[in-house]
């Protein structure tokens, strides 16, 4: 009965997993924040570069469909 009692206080007084949750929250949030980032910045670019596809299609020859960005 003495072992159980000493296994539960030594269980109830870990806290290794309490910091490994921490840290895996902490980690959620930062990738959580850099795929938002990732995506904001990619629609960002995308529409610059379909802004200049527009602004160019049809100068110097070249053909630009401004739906994709995609130019010859």
């Amino acid at each position: 009965m003495r072992k159980l009692l000493g296994v539960t206080r030594q269980f109830r007084d870990d806290e290794n997993g309490a910091a490994m949750v921490e840290y895996s929250i902490l980690v959620g949030i930062i990738a959580g924040a850099a795929i938002l980032a990732i995506l904001a910045i990619g629609g960002w670019v995308t529409g610059r570069f379909t802004g200049l596809c527009g602004l160019l299609d049809g100068k110097a020859g070249g053909t630009c469909v401004s739906g994709t960005g995609v130019g010859t």
